[in-house]
């Protein structure tokens, strides 16, 4: 996942360049996505599966037991243990996209990151979507 959401690309510039500050995020959400979302989503925006069937936004939040350097300075983190979701109750779609926010509720929160999965998965009913430990690689780089 490569693609920096419009917030979060402000928030930086503003804290380390001119006199905004950027507070530390306490919460790191994953969201299931339909299509893709765009730099200038917000948590209201982003196409995220519907709130119905038992799906909600998995937390992953910031601390070294749930996020690791893969190859140090390379500006590279991964989900350090499995981030397994709910197990559907009804059917959520066509996942094709995830995103990252600071915001567990549906609906709201700053987006962070988004990026397309390596192959879209159809999530029905029984299903439970799960990204391995390491699956999920977010890289700030050019």
């Amino acid at each position: 996942m490569t693609a920096m959401a419009n917030y979060l690309e402000s928030s930086l510039i503003q804290h380390l360049f001119r006199t905004g500050t950027f507070t530390k995020p306490t919460v790191v959400a994953i969201a299931l996505c339909t299509s893709a979302p765009t730099d200038a989503s917000t948590g209201a925006t982003i196409p995220e599966v519907s709130d119905a069937g038992s799906y909600a936004r998995y937390a992953l939040n910031p601390l070294d037991a749930n996020w690791a350097n893969v190859t140090a300075g390379d500006g590279t983190t991964n989900n350090v243990g499995a981030a397994t979701f709910t197990t559907a109750t009804g059917d959520w779609g066509t996942i094709s996209h995830v995103a990252i926010l600071d915001n567990t509720t549906h609906g709201a929160g700053n987006l962070f990151f988004w990026g397309a999965l390596t192959a879209s998965k159809v999530v029905g009913n029984g299903d439970t979507f799960q990204f391995s430990a390491a699956q999920l690689t977010i890289r700030i780089d050019d």
